[in-house]
This record gives structure tokens, C-alpha cells and sequence, in this order.
């Protein structure tokens, strides 16, 4: 079971900080999720929101900032004081302090233009096979295949469909990431049938968790990810 941090142990400390990242570690995470975006001089960073407001003191895009403009911002203090100062974080320093570790790194694209630099670093640090490449975007996950036969890739939906279930089959997908309120038991046994790992993502509450620990997902990304830890530590 993925038991996965989703942007780090984001319900105790600022989401795609390293801190939230080393917290989720130690509540027994077996991997980690954050989201990559590019800078204006093309860094690959991790960011959720297209806008800075939400989790920095920035204001505005953060594609119309360089990586140097982008690291002054305080990534922390917007969750609690005791975080003031944390900052963005790039692909490369996350790979530098995690690549190592016996994880999962899950990595999800929010723009294009970033694939061919992303694939670059994973096998700078040598972790393609544990890694997952997931997005929104079709397009992207067919440029990603198109540039690396092997890399794991998923595609993040709200619900599958057929079509969905054929393009998947066409670029060689390993993976489908659901939203837990959609999952059933019916439905990820013919997803895993079809040959693909079900992952569950907008895992509200402990209810949506062991919901979809009773449909047997392969795993979750997660905001507490402490919770899921005992969960499994009761059910083995």
C-alpha cells in the first residue's frame, strides 16, 4: 500500500516544504507527492496553485518570477509562525535530499514544458523506477512516454470512462489516480484487472480513508498520512 504524503504531511506543516516533506517521513509515509511547476528561467520547482498568494508572501504568477525572485519568498509563515521562513523548494534540492531514501516519490506535472528537464534529474539521481509521473493532462503524459518508454506514469481523473481506460492502454499507463469519493469496490477490481494500480487522491477525512482501504486501492495520497500508518499497522 502507497501510503503517500500528499505535498508532505500537508494537514501539520506547509504544503511542498521541506518540512512537510521530513514530517511525512516520520508518520510512517512510504513516499511522497508534491507538484512541479516551472520558473520564468525554467527551473523546475514545486507549487501547486498557478498564483503565489495561497502559500507565500508573493503575489502573481509564479511563471513570471526567476528561480532567484522565487526563492525570497516565504513559503511558511502563511500555515503557522513557527514555519516563518520556509522556502520554495526545486526539483533538484527535493531529489538531493530524497532520492536516496527506500521511498516512492509521485510526481504530479501542472504545466507543459517541463518534461524533458524532469526526466533529466530522475536519472541525474538514478530513482526513475520509483518514481510516478501523474497529471491532468493527456498531453503531457504523451510527451512524457514519448521521451522515456519505462517511467511510470498515471493519470489523475475525477472518474474513469472507457476512453479514458483506452488512452491509458495506448501510452502504456501503470497507474489511475481516482478521487476517493468516486472509488468502489466493483470499480477498482476491474481497474486492476485491466492491469492498472488504483490511487486514491482528495482523501478528505479518516471515513474516505478506510472507505477506500475497504476497496482495496494500492495506496493513497493523503494529507495525514499518520493516520493511514495506523491504520495499516491494525489491519496487518
Amino acid at each position: 500500500m502507497m501510503n503517500l504524503a500528499h505535498r508532505g504531511a500537508s494537514e501539520y506543516a506547509p504544503e511542498n516544504t521541506l518540512a512537510a516533506f521530513y514530517k511525512g517521513l516520520e508518520m510512517g509515509a512510504s513516499g511522497l507527492e508534491t507538484d512541479l511547476r516551472l520558473s520564468r528561467d525554467g527551473i523546475v520547482f514545486l507549487l501547486h496553485d498557478e498564483r503565489l498568494e495561497r502559500t507565500t508572501n508573493g503575489t502573481g504568477r509564479a511563471s513570471e518570477y526567476t528561480w532567484k525572485e522565487l526563492q525570497e519568498l516565504d513559503a511558511g509563515s502563511w500555515f503557522a509562525a513557527a514555519y516563518a521562513g520556509e522556502r520554495l523548494v526545486s526539483l533538484e534540492t527535493f531529489l538531493h535530499f530524497f532520492a536516496r531514501k527506500p521511498i516512492h516519490l509521485a510526481l504530479e506535472m501542472k504545466e507543459e514544458g517541463l518534461e524533458e528537464d524532469t526526466l533529466r534529474l530522475l536519472a541525474k539521481y538514478g530513482i526513475s523506477n520509483r518514481v510516478t509521473i501523474t497529471s491532468f493532462q493527456q498531453g503531457i503524459l504523451r510527451m512524457v512516454r514519448r521521451l522515456d518508454s519505462a517511467v511510470r506514469i498515471g493519470f489523475l481523473v475525477k472518474q474513469y470512462t472507457e476512453e479514458i481506460l483506452a488512452e491509458l492502454k495506448e501510452i502504456s499507463a501503470q497507474q489511475i489516480c481516482l478521487t476517493a469519493e468516486t472509488i468502489t469496490k466493483d470499480g477498482v477490481n476491474r481497474l486492476k484487472a485491466a492491469g492498472l494500480e488504483v490511487r486514491a487522491w482528495r482523501v478528505r477525512d479518516e471515513a474516505l480513508m478506510h472507505h477506500c482501504l475497504e476497496c482495496g486501492v494500492d495506496g493513497m495520497t493523503i494529507n495525514f498520512p499518520d493516520k493511514l500508518t495506523e491504520a495499516l499497522r491494525r489491519v496487518l
